[in-house]
């Protein structure tokens, strides 16, 4: 594993697949050679193996001691990601003729809009789309019969957060994909979490999904085997054969941040990276903030140049530097640099330090 360790690793702030801890990049290397002392790599071991069982469990255990899941809730490992989560959670949760609410808060809430009303009556509660998903809505009033809130924490594409989430009458269904695991959340006040491995968790290949067991069973559709949560239940997320290889390195990533100091410390961790950062945006007059202040992510932090001809040389200059992933997503423009839990501060410095030295350039 010296060649990891030997080569220099680049600054990344791509969106996502997205950067992983370098513990966890050397263990799974390791494994893809040979796993567990088998003789054999990760790669070509059955999933009935006892090392792999073992291996299930354990990213069970980490998930449930991580984020404090209480026993009415399971925990699943799926495949699909989380655009199948889109029409899986309408399907399973939404009975025929009922409501189900959705804030609408970018291109994945909108996808997840879309993919419900297929099962049900969908009803926008609030949407940012006239600003460009710039912000979260506010003051917004959730009907009382609905059966669920469709909730998007945070917005890769825009650079939103929901700060905290509302307490309403029904359960709260919510898409973690890009802000899991960093920081505390209270599991109690929502009915599903879903989300996809490649932003903060792992690499793409498997989906997290914890649901509260009794919220399950009462649509009266019929759901293809493979899409009831029921099923991967009774079967432990093995149904089918799992994804092996990301779920390893998901459950790598978990013992990472509790030997880190689990999700409380990467919430301080993450906060002082994005308060470098913006601070930053907010100094220097080349660059200009595209979220609200109050909305801002603490995952992925959107901004623009303030003569938006300077940007190719900008990003020339941030390449020379090793920071890589920071061109914008094509509905935003401009700039965003994904800073997940596994980016150490200390890339936040350089990247401030180029912007600072691009400041000193243009006068």
């Amino acid at each position: 594993m010296a060649v990891l360790t030997e080569k220099k690793k680049k600054h990344n702030f791509f969106a996502g697949p997205a950067i992983l801890p370098a513990p966890v990049l050397e263990q799974a290397a390791a494994a893809v050679v040979e796993f567990d002392g088998m003789g054999l790599s990760l790669l070509e071991i059955s999933h009935r193996s006892q090392q792999f069982v073992g291996v299930m469990d354990e990213a069970f255990a980490l998930t449930r001691s991580l984020l404090n899941i209480p026993d009415d809730y399971e925990v699943l490992f799926l495949t699909g990601g989380a655009s199948s989560q889109f029409y899986m959670t309408a399907m399973n949760l939404l009975p025929q003729g009922q409501k189900a609410g959705y804030l609408d808060t970018g291109t994945w809430s909108t996808k997840a809009i879309k993919e419900a009303k297929l099962f049900g009556e969908v009803i926008e509660v609030a949407s940012s789309k006239e600003e460009n998903f710039n912000h979260i809505p506010k003051g917004y009033s959730v009907p009382d019969d609905l059966t669920y809130l469709h909730l998007t924490s945070n917005n890769t594409i825009y650079g939103t957060q929901l700060q905290s989430f509302p307490s309403v009458g029904m359960p709260i269904v919510c898409d973690m994909s890009s802000d899991i695991f960093s920081r505390p959340l209270d599991i109690e006040k929502f009915g599903l979490i879903y989300a996809g491995a490649q932003k903060n968790l792992g690499p793409a290949g498997t989906t997290l999904v914890i649901v509260k067991k009794d919220l399950l069973g009462k649509v009266d559709r019929a759901i293809p085997t493979m899409l009831d949560y029921r099923t991967h239940i009774a079967k432990g997320s093995s149904f089918n054969t799992p994804p092996v290889y990301p779920i390893y390195v998901c459950m790598l990533t978990m013992r990472w941040l509790k030997e880190n100091g689990g999700v409380a410390a990467m919430q301080k961790r993450n906060e002082a990276k994005a308060a470098l950062l913006y601070g930053e945006i907010d100094r220097n007059d080349l660059f200009t903030g595209f979220a609200h202040t109050d909305d801002r992510s603490r995952m992925n932090v959107t901004f623009t140049m303030t003569n938006p001809e300077q940007q190719a040389d900008f990003l020339a200059l941030a390449a020379e530097a090793d920071c890589v992933g920071l061109k914008g997503h094509r509905s935003v423009g401009g700039l965003r640099a994904s800073i997940y839990n596994a980016l150490d501060l200390s890339s936040v410095e350089v990247l401030v330090e180029v912007m600072k030295e691009f400041g000193r350039k243009m006068g």
